[in-house]
């Protein structure tokens, strides 16, 4: 018998994923009915995104599982007709395109890159810029994307330490946990990278305090979440020099409105939340795996743990 999928992401990559998830559950030998319109007291699994037309699970009571298409919960957290067990996205695609955009700004930055390419003047002004095996990388969040971009920048002989809620062991990567280990991390990172997810433990965790334990003229990158960041506060450490540069691929609100702060800030880079995103061939993989797994009575990956909120 085969089993009904349901489709309820983006209508416009229903075309895409139609193929992509047909062609993963076929690999693995899954009959499935995959369709983007179902009546959910027929649906199996969910395959779901916050941006889709479904916002209450309730009718679908022989669902066994929802499975999100996106890396973060946070739009989740306070959905109280999801029931079922739900799954986020984490998959070959979204690591590999978080450690290329991570990695290219990191060593951007390290290199002075900007004081190059927009230079007017006609000065041959030569600066070069320490070895990477002498620079302080920070990362603040050590999950699967924190932890591929923290083991690519070892690659490259920074120097790294990270911080998580948990401890963890990461080749190469010093790592600390705790409100100590987060003052350490902080006291040593020339570069910091904010991979953590959203949640109440891990909003505005840079604030006007944390910000002041960066060295003076610190770089912050932020392809992570935008509530991470207590926006005045990293405004006013701009504005002063404790902070020499933000970049930033994620916001409070997006897209960012006109006429805020951070798009004409000449210490700021404003780029549209392009960090990474989920590539339809490698979730629909992902996805295939757990519906598999699911029918087969094993656990299910990446499974969400509501009480710690990802």
């Amino acid at each position: 018998m085969s089993l009904n999928v349901l489709y309820a992401g983006n209508e416009k990559l229903w075309p895409i994923y139609e193929v992509a998830l047909g062609t993963a559950l076929a690999d693995l030998g899954v009959a499935a009915n995959l369709s983007n319109d179902l009546s959910p007291a027929d649906v199996d699994y969910v395959v779901y995104a916050p941006n889709g037309p479904v916002q209450d699970f309730t009718p679908f009571t022989r669902t066994k599982a929802v499975l999100g298409l996106w890396a973060g919960v946070e739009k989740m957290a306070g959905n109280a007709t999801l029931t079922q067990p739900y799954t986020r996205m984490v998959d070959d695609g979204l690591s590999e395109g978080m450690t290329e955009w991570v990695t290219g700004h990191v060593l951007r930055h390290h290199l002075g890159m900007d004081d190059f390419i927009h230079r007017t003047d006609p000065v041959w002004h030569r600066a070069a810029p320490p070895l990477a095996r002498d620079r302080t990388v920070g990362v603040l969040g050590l999950g699967a994307l924190g932890a591929a971009a923290s083991q690519a920048l070892c690659a490259l002989n920074f120097n790294l330490c990270g911080w998580s809620r948990t401890q963890k062991d990461i080749a190469g990567v010093e790592c600390f946990c705790g409100e100590d280990g987060l003052r350490d991390v902080l006291s040593r990172a020339e570069i910091l990278v904010l991979l953590l997810p959203m949640t109440p433990a891990t909003e505005n965790l840079l604030n006007a305090e944390t910000l002041a334990w960066l060295p003076k003229g610190a770089v912050i990158i932020n392809p992570g979440r935008g509530p991470l960041i207590d926006d005045a506060a990293l405004l006013a450490a701009l504005d002063s020099g404790q902070i020499g540069h933000a970049t930033l691929d994620v916001f409070r609100v997006e897209p960012l409105p006109d006429g805020d702060p951070y798009w004409a800030h000449p210490q700021v880079t404003v780029t549209p939340h392009i960090a990474s995103d989920t590539r339809p061939a490698s979730a629909a993989r992902v996805i295939a795996e757990n519906i598999r797994r699911s029918e087969a009575g094993e656990p299910l990956l990446h499974l969400v743990d509501w009480s710690v909120g990802y």
